[in-house]
């Protein structure tokens, strides 16, 4: 029984696990069939191509481009652009300069609230070394490694390392800079390099496509390339740190530069380099449309000199220069205006040995035109001292010169200040003070006193300082923009006119009675700011009209 009993309950529990899987199975079934059935409604012809092995719909059709005439000129500009870059981008470098400054004492004293005394129980802590690190760009001049960059990028760097666009990095040796072209040149230990052809940026003209490389704002948009035109030629800046010695001949470009993009090349639509993008004019530090570069055939002197001799040695004239203003030309019977003003010639020089003489406008030099500063300085500074140069000049009437003047070594010097000698002639106190004040009025526009020992230690200049001091500029007068506008932040003392030293106001009385209204003169003026004497220069006045 136990037996038999035992056999019916495993085949009533066998029987019944059958009949439950039997059910199941079927329920599975019935869900598979309905669910090929529901699929096979929805995507019926669909499915007969995937059976057929033909790719699926795409679901959205594909749009033809629209017919656009004209087009392929600006596909092939565009080609043009793409081409460049790579042929050129290979060529930048990413710059990191670095330095740390050393550790000093701190002076001020940490403990000002203890009584006298106390201070020795507390010892001044030394300053931690500061860590200082800045970037730039530069690019590959040569195979053996020799690269361009702007001197403020690496100048006073302990560390320089390039990285190529490759990523490659290497520590670059300084060759030589130069603070007055704010020209550097680097040298890595690098094989594979791809050296950019450099241009000629006299033959570039104003409305040229151009194409600046670097790496803007730091790390993260190294090898950046933007595009633009050359906006301008020639452009003279007001930069930090400038001096008198400073060559300054920008191109201008509308192509975006940033802070980064220093010492990376302005490349032409040949892939040619015609400059180093150098600086910005910007109200807020970035790119608002106005970037300067400095031209190749500047960079390529200098770079030839510093991978000579290590540093730049340049000739002079020995004279200041400044640009010629339309009252300058209608001085020197000049039928348009061009060349450059002669604003002074400190004592000794090898111009003002040869004959030249303050207020003369240099036209050419060994017959070729000059235009512009940044021109003759060129032409100039890169020859060799002690060579001589033909030097023409236009003066007052039309009247033009030629000079031969042996040039001299430019060597840093200070503007002229408290060491500059004083004008000839001496002081007087006669009593033409009014008669020279009426012309000075009448005829410049302006007001005058005579500058005594007395009115200058007063003033905080030096006792020996001569001339005629400017109180007072008429606004719109024929002095106001030559005078008022030009220095609107500093004094001018009048210490020459025509030629004749003025150092009372009896000698301005004497040397304005040669004239009438409508003449125009030459004034030597001085500027003065807080008892400190600027450079001496040289301004047109139109006597008696308005200043425009």
């Amino acid at each position: 029984m136990m037996v038999d009993q035992t056999g019916r309950m495993r085949d009533t529990l066998m029987s019944t696990r059958s009949l439950n899987w039997l059910k199941f199975g079927g329920l599975v079934g019935l869900a598979f069939g309905l669910g090929l059935l529901f699929a096979g409604l929805l995507d019926l012809p669909g499915r007969s191509l995937a059976q057929q092995g033909a790719p699926a719909r795409p679901a959205i059709n594909a749009v033809a481009p629209p017919p656009i005439p004209g087009a392929a000129p600006l596909q092939n500009l565009s080609d043009a652009f793409a081409a460049v870059v790579d042929a050129v981008r290979p060529g930048v470098v990413y710059i990191r300069a670095s330095r740390t400054e050393k550790a000093t004492a701190d002076r001020q004293d940490p403990h000002p609230e203890l009584p006298p005394g106390f201070e020795q129980f507390f010892p001044r802590f030394r300053r931690r070394p500061e860590f200082q690190q800045g970037s730039g760009s530069g690019f590959v001049v040569s195979k053996d490694g020799y690269i361009l960059t702007n001197n403020h990028v690496v100048d006073e760097a302990d560390e320089v390392v390039v990285r190529l666009v490759d990523r490659r990095e290497f520590k670059a040796k300084v060759i030589g800079k130069d603070a007055n072209t704010d020209v550097a040149v680097l040298k890595i230990e690098a094989t594979g390099l791809q050296p950019l052809a450099l241009g000629n940026s006299d033959a570039e003209k104003i409305g040229e496509w151009v194409l600046a490389i670097g790496n803007p704002l730091g790390e993260n948009l190294t090898f950046t390339v933007t595009s633009g035109i050359i906006s301008a030629k020639g452009r003279q800046l007001d930069l930090p740190q400038r001096t008198n010695m400073n060559i300054s001949d920008f191109i201008q470009t509308d192509a975006a530069i940033n802070p980064g993009n220093s010492g990376g090349p302005l490349v032409n639509v040949r892939g040619e380099v015609i400059g180093i993008n150098s600086a910005i004019a910007s109200e807020t530090g970035f790119y608002q449309g106005y970037g300067f570069a400095i031209p190749i055939n500047l960079a390529r002197r200098v770079m030839e000199m510093l991978i000579t001799d290590g540093k730049v040695s340049r000739a002079a004239l020995g004279v200041s220069i400044r640009e010629v203003d339309p009252k300058d030309a209608k001085y020197a019977g000049l039928d348009d205006i061009r060349g450059v003003v002669v604003a002074e010639l400190p004592e000794g020089s090898s111009a003002g040995k040869a004959g030249l003489e303050a207020g003369d406008i240099i036209l050419s030099v060994d017959g070729r035109p000059v235009d512009r500063v940044g021109q003759l300085q060129q032409e100039i500074g890169f020859r060799k001292p002690g060579e001589t140069v033909a030097v023409e000049v236009a003066r007052k009437g039309g009247v033009r010169k030629t000079f031969r003047v042996k040039l001299q070594l430019l060597e840093d010097r200070q503007e002229l200040a408290a060491a500059a000698a004083p004008a000839p002639g001496a002081a007087d106190d006669a009593p033409e003070g009014g008669e020279a004040a009426g012309l000075a009025r009448e005829l410049l526009g302006i007001s005058v006193e005579a500058l005594t020992p007395q009115r200058a230690r007063a003033m905080q200049l030096p006792p020996a300082t001569r001339g005629i001091l400017v109180t007072e500029v008429v606004p719109g007068g024929p002095s106001f923009r030559s005078l008022r506008e030009s220095s609107p932040m500093a004094g001018d003392i009048i210490v020459g006119l025509e030629g004749r030293a003025i150092a009372s106001e009896s000698d301005l009385r004497r040397a304005l009675g040669a004239y009438k209204a409508g003449d125009i003169v030459t004034l030597q003026v001085q500027s003065y700011a807080q008892g400190q004497l600027g450079p001496r220069r040289i301004v047109r006045i139109e006597l008696g009209t308005g200043d425009i």
